[in-house]
């Protein structure tokens, strides 16, 4: 994650839940009576019993502390129990932060899972950091603030499927659900009707299909939304994006809505699979997403097409389907070769460009990566890769897509191709 908060939360800042987005920052917002919602990139969510106070989720390391102060504004009552809806960096974290002056380490719940993925944190850390820094734009792990380790204070209690628990004469419901995840937990509170569906809830596309990461689930997820849904919940306190407060038939309308598009997107991946199962890339331009015009399923962090990919890795492994990607030629032998057919990587990259001036930009890109692994020192080349990319990234509208190319054009400049 990038150290600037600016960069996260752009023109989102301050904005009220009604207008909330993935990037909503604010709080703390009263989601029901002793219960207050607190968001920096990720939400927190407190509820205060005659036991202490019950936290789902901890934020990151650097905004651990806003939302430590932001809930101190309202409860000065320790932390009784934490409950990590999931082990991401801006989830499971900041813990320490909400913790009083000598109070014992609380009781910290995660699901079972969640040991192996820190674990696979730190076996995979320089890895980590290098696809963090390009998804939020940079080009070194030094343009990423997350250490790649396991929490200060990990979970002390983990479970299976389900679990409810009691703290002072407050009930909650966990239920495990692979979504984003595959250690994922979402939490319901039946006295107090508030729903926190972790990451399973962002206030966009889901992230069902991140680029660079692990499987997600998007079958699974969509099963979980309607076992929320089915609980009637009067709030919600998602994992990014702000909250909806005693507005039931929104909350029910939000978690169907999503459970729809996800459904939708995995079925028809699947029907063109069936159809001869041609090449990925082909199965990703012949399904048609769903376009959603409601607020809470815009491609603001994650897109369709990228969900679309996710299904094809689970059923369809690692092989493309090209015939010649399936033992390939090294990328710089085959960008020279591509170049000497244009006449050099300039002369490549020049034709790349020519075809972004016609808006043909995935054709440029395709171009221009030949172009700048064939001759990734000519100082030109580099900056008319470095401009395709701009242009790509100007006319993306998802975060992750809008930061990969912007984390290309600054691999271009740098004369460093990703290959």
């Amino acid at each position: 994650m990038p150290t600037n908060p600016a960069l996260l939360f752009g023109e989102m800042a301050g904005k009220p839940p009604e207008e909330a987005k993935f990037f909503w920052s604010g709080g703390p917002v009263e989601v029901a009576e002793r219960t207050w919602f607190a968001s920096q990139l990720s939400g927190v969510t407190a509820f205060e019993t005659d036991d202490g106070v019950v936290l789902v989720d901890a934020g990151a390391v650097m905004f651990a502390p806003m939302l430590a102060g932001s809930i101190r504004e309202k409860t000065q009552a320790p932390i009784h129990t934490a409950i990590f809806t999931h082990g991401h960096v801006d989830h499971a974290y900041g813990l320490s932060e909400f913790l009083v002056e000598g109070q014992p380490t609380p009781v910290v719940i995660g699901h079972e899972a969640m040991p192996a993925r820190f674990a696979r944190y730190e076996a995979t850390a320089a890895h980590n950091r290098a696809i963090n820094a390009r998804q939020f734009g940079g080009r070194t792990s030094a343009d990423t603030g997350a250490e790649w380790v396991s929490p200060a204070i990990p979970p002390n209690q983990l479970y299976a499927d389900e679990l409810v628990i009691e703290v002072g004469g407050v009930t909650f419901e966990l239920f495990h659900a692979r979504g984003e995840t595959d250690d994922h937990t979402w939490v319901y509170c039946p006295d107090r009707r508030v729903l926190c569906p972790g990451d399973l809830i962002i206030w966009g596309v889901p992230n069902a299909g991140n680029p660079q990461k692990v499987q997600r689930y998007p079958w699974d997820w969509a099963d979980a939304l309607r076992l929320m849904a089915a609980k009637e919940p009067a709030s919600m306190a998602p994992g990014h994006g702000g909250p909806v407060v005693d507005d039931p038939e929104l909350v029910h309308r939000i978690l169907v809505d999503t459970a729809d598009y996800l459904d939708a997107v995995v079925e028809r991946t699947l029907a063109v699979l069936e159809d001869g199962s041609p090449p990925h890339v082909d199965v990703v331009h012949a399904v048609e997403l769903p376009t959603p015009d409601q607020p809470w399923l815009q491609p603001v962090y994650d897109e369709g097409q990228f969900i679309v990919r996710n299904v094809i890795r689970h059923y369809g492994g690692w092989f493309s389907g090209r015939p010649s990607e399936l033992k390939p030629a090294p990328r710089p032998v085959l960008a020279g070769a591509v170049a000497a057919l244009a006449g050099g990587a300039l002369e490549l990259a020049r034709v790349a460009n020519q075809h972004a001036a016609a808006g043909d930009l995935a054709v440029a890109c395709h171009l221009a990566d030949f172009a700048l692994e064939a001759d990734p020192a000519d100082e030109t080349v580099q900056e008319i890769v470095a401009e395709i990319y701009d242009q790509r990234a100007e006319a993306e509208t998802s975060l992750m897509a809008v930061n990969l190319m912007n984390s290309a054009a600054a691999h271009a400049r740098a004369g460093e191709p990703y290959a």
